[in-house]
C-alpha cells in the first residue's frame, strides 16, 4: 500500500511539473510571437494638442478640450501588441469619440472576451457605445455583443467576422464590415459568408488592394497577401468608416446608411 501511494505521489509530481512547464511554455511562446508595434504606432501613443492619451490599464485615446458622449472599445487581433492600433485610435478621438484598447491576457483577446463590461462601467459619461475589432478581437467584439445585447449599438469589424456561435443577426446594431480585398487571413470569400450572422443591415466596406495586416501597424504576417494600396491610404479608409457608424449611432439612427459607407 504504501509504495502504491509512493507511486501515486511522484506520478502527481511529475504531471504538476509537466504542468507548469507547459504553461510557462505556451507563455513564452505567446510572447515571442506577438507582434511590436512599429515606430509610428509609438509615437501615436504621445498625446497632443488634439488627442490625450492614457496608459494605465488599458489604452485610452480622448479627444482634448470636449466630454465625448460616444466611445469605442477596440479588440487587438490575436498575438498583436495593443499599441499597434494607437495611429487609428488617435484618428478616431480627434473626430470626437473615446477609444480604449484593452491589452489582452497573453495578447489573445479569446481570454477575456468581457473586458468591455469593465470598461463600460468605468466610463460613465459615455451614452453611446460601441465594440469593435481586429481579426480574432472582431470575432470576441462579436461575442461581447451576442451576450450583453443591451450594451452596445455598434459593432466594428476590421478584417473579421462572427464565429458560427455568435448569431447576432437580431440584434438591433449598427454594424460595419470593413475588409481588404487583398486579406490572406480573413479572406472576403469568408466574410461574405458570414453574412447571415450579422444584422441584414450591415454595412459592408470592401477596401480594393487592402491586406490583413495593415489594420494594425505592426509588420508583415504570415499567410497574409501583398497589399495593393499603402498603410496610410487603408488606415484612412478604415477610420472614415468606422466614424461614419459611430456618427449614427451618436445621432440614434441609422436612416442615413448608404449601401457601402
Amino acid at each position: 500500500m504504501n509504495k502504491a501511494k509512493t507511486v501515486l505521489k511522484w506520478s502527481l509530481i511529475v504531471l504538476l511539473i509537466l504542468l507548469v512547464v507547459s504553461t510557462l511554455g505556451i507563455v513564452a511562446y505567446t510572447q515571442i510571437a506577438t507582434a511590436a508595434p512599429e515606430a509610428v504606432a509609438e509615437e501615436a501613443l504621445l498625446s497632443t494638442t488634439e488627442v490625450l492619451v492614457e496608459s494605465a490599464d488599458w489604452l485610452v485615446f480622448r479627444p482634448a478640450g470636449s466630454t465625448p458622449a460616444t466611445g469605442l472599445i477596440f479588440y487587438p487581433g490575436a498575438l498583436v501588441d495593443p499599441r499597434a492600433y494607437a495611429p487609428f485610435a488617435q484618428e478616431i478621438a480627434a473626430a470626437g469619440y473615446l477609444v480604449v484598447i484593452p491589452p489582452m491576457p497573453l495578447n489573445l483577446a479569446v481570454l477575456n472576451p468581457n473586458e468591455g463590461e469593465k470598461i463600460m462601467e468605468t466610463f460613465p459619461e459615455i451614452e453611446h457605445w460601441a465594440l469593435g475589432g481586429h481579426s480574432l478581437g472582431g470575432v470576441m467584439a462579436t461575442q461581447f455583443v451576442k451576450n450583453f445585447p443591451w450594451a452596445a449599438e455598434g459593432l466594428a469589424l476590421w478584417g473579421a467576422y462572427p464565429a458560427g456561435g455568435d448569431d447576432v443577426s437580431c440584434r438591433i446594431l449598427d454594424a460595419v464590415s470593413i475588409y481588404g480585398t487583398q486579406d490572406g487571413l480573413s479572406t472576403p470569400e469568408e466574410i461574405l459568408a458570414s453574412q447571415l450572422l450579422l444584422p441584414p443591415d450591415t454595412i459592408y466596406v470592401p477596401i480594393e488592394g487592402g491586406n490583413h495586416a495593415q489594420f494594425g501597424w505592426y509588420g508583415n504576417q504570415r499567410g497574409d497577401l501583398p497589399a495593393g494600396i499603402t498603410h496610410l491610404e487603408q488606415q484612412a479608409q478604415t477610420v472614415a468608416a468606422t466614424i461614419k457608424m459611430l456618427e449614427r449611432i451618436e445621432a440614434g439612427k441609422s436612416e442615413d446608411k448608404q449601401g457601402k459607407g
